[in-house]
């Protein structure tokens, strides 16, 4: 219901007849539409950030542990679409310091870990964080964003495949290295 009529669009009072149940019922599990919205927010943070870790460690080489992560956000988003666009619409919302907190502290930990290996062992150039995470995954995020719609600004069926992603993310790596 969000991700179709937007934060706005969604009331107790049209879940609980789109879900057949009494508004009553809801409230039952949530306090009131800002927890729900919460909740689902960050149940989506932990599931993002589970799917983005899954099988990484932070002392891989960096070309890997990126290949990894770029794989695991592209499959995340590309099998969870209503997540995706539930996640964008959270992004430009008040919500977002919530949901960026949910899940902060194991995901930065681990991510600053493995930038600092990388940065140790002169795979990585040191910028700042907001520089880094621009290039490191914006054109990741772009290629999934042509991916969901099905088509590119040039108009033309998009879709996204390992080896447009590969070939993209060796342009970044390479923007990124020393």
């Amino acid at each position: 219901m969000i991700v179709k009529e937007g934060l706005d669009g969604l009331s107790m009072q049209k879940l609980a007849r789109a879900a057949g149940v009494s508004p009553a019922t809801i409230y039952i599990y949530y306090k009131d539409r800002e927890d729900l919205i919460i909740q689902l927010a960050l149940y989506a943070s932990e599931k993002l950030t589970c799917t983005s870790l899954e099988n990484f460690d932070p002392e891989m080489s960096f070309e890997e542990g990126m290949k990894l992560q770029w794989r695991n956000r592209a499959r995340f988003f590309t099998e969870n679409p209503t997540e995706m666009l539930f996640v964008e619409q959270i992004k430009h919302s008040q919500y977002y310091e919530r949901f960026v907190e949910a899940n902060k502290e194991h995901f930065r930990d681990v991510m600053r870990k493995f930038t600092r290996n990388a940065i140790k062992n002169n795979e990585l150039i040191e910028l700042p964080f907001e520089a880094y995470w621009s290039v490191a995954f914006g054109p990741l995020y772009q290629l999934i964003k042509f991916h969901s719609q099905g088509h590119s600004y040039a108009n033309k069926e998009f879709h996204l495949t390992d080896e447009l992603m590969m070939q993209t993310l060796q342009l970044v790596l390479k923007a990124l290295k020393p």
